[in-house]
Formats: structure tokens, sequence, C-alpha cells
């Protein structure tokens, strides 16, 4: 049975655009895999704990001599892993905020790796490998080549570097971008590039879904 998870970290709820792509990506899968198991989990609602030091000297230190604290690390760590491992496809928001991911992303994102064990290496394909992987991501501006703020992108190329080295061959991102054009006054002569964006992503949910 196809079983897709779904991960949501944008903190604007009904006025994020990464949550409406995402849905919809969702509602095209699950139109396609009526039998279908969706998970899903909101960052933003429930925020995973920040990496520390008792979670990771809990995997060098034997189980039976664990403190209680460190437990309930391995505990809840083990279980953002399972709901990967038990996927088949994983779709996850990221909208960009200060030039990068949400920290609750970022937690989300530190809870999976684990070297020697979801990383892939010469031994080890990876948690992801072999899943299809596509991120949603929005931009309140603009950074693509030619752009005046090329470059600041920090969502892409971070992503991309975490997801592969967890072992994923198959990912792809969905971008809107100049989404505050239709709140902020400034920037209202962008909106005809947000409105474009955010149609060629919904044409980009249904190809990826299919794919």
């Amino acid at each position: 049975m196809a079983h897709l998870l779904h991960i949501e970290s944008s903190f604007a709820g009904d006025n994020s655009v990464s949550r409406a792509v995402s849905r919809e990506y969702v509602a095209e899968w699950q139109a396609r895999n009526p039998d279908g198991i969706v998970t899903y989990r909101d960052l933003a609602a429930q925020p995973p704990a920040h990496l520390d030091w008792t979670a990771v000297s809990a995997g060098m230190t034997p189980e039976d001599q664990r403190t209680p604290e460190q437990v309930e690390a391995v505990k809840a760590r083990s279980t953002y892993i399972g709901e990967v491992a038990a996927a088949d496809e994983v779709v996850f928001t990221a909208p960009m905020y200060n030039f990068s991911i949400a920290s609750t992303l970022k937690a989300w994102l530190d809870q999976l790796i684990v070297p020697g064990m979801t990383m892939a290496d010469g031994t080890n394909p990876g948690l992801l490998n072999g899943k299809k992987v596509t991120i949603v991501t929005s931009q309140g501006g603009s950074y693509g080549p030619g752009t005046p703020k090329d470059g600041w992108d920090h969502v892409t190329p971070y992503l991309t570097h975490i997801v592969e080295s967890l072992g994923a061959d198959d990912v792809e991102f969905v971008n809107v971008h100049m989404t505050l054009s239709t709140v902020n006054p400034a920037l209202a002569e962008f909106q005809p590039l947000f409105h474009a964006s955010r149609a060629a992503a919904t044409d980009a949910v249904k190809v990826r879904v299919g794919a």
C-alpha cells in the first residue's frame, strides 16, 4: 500500500502559500492512491526538540545505562526516523525565513541525521534512498540568476545537500516566489510574477505526483 509522509513547517497557517501547494500535492496523490496512507506532521504546531547533547550522547551510551532523559530523546528521534522509513514518498514545505529554513524544519532534519544509521555511506544506502522526495519552497522575493539578490537563497542548496546525504536519489523542488507582492505595496508590481509561479507550482505538482 502506498504511503506518503507530509511534513509542514510554515508558521503562517491558512495564509501560507507553501502549505496550500503541499495540500494540492496531497490531494493529487490521494486521487491517484485512494487506498494509500498519508502520515501528517506539522512542525509549526508541534516543534521537534532542537538537537542537544542529551540526544547525541544517548547514541553513544549503552541502552541499559541511559538516563531517563536520554531514553526520551532516543524515543522521540526514533519516532521521526520511523515515520520517514515507513513512507514511500515524502513531501515537505520549506518557506524561506531570513534567507534560510524555519528552525523547526532544521530541528526535524537534525533528528533524522544519525551517522552510521541514516546517512548514506559505503555500507548504508541512507534513510531517503529509493523514496520520492518533493520539497515545496516559497520565497517572499526572488533569488534566481539575474535578480538583485542572486545567491541569497540558502534554502535550496542546503536542503539539496541534506537530503542527498540521507541517500535521496529522486528529489524535486517546487518553488513559488514573490509571495510578499500580494501584501507589500512596495512589491505590488511583481504580482504577475507571483501568480505565474503559483500557477506553475500547481502544474508542477500534478506532473510530479504522476511521475
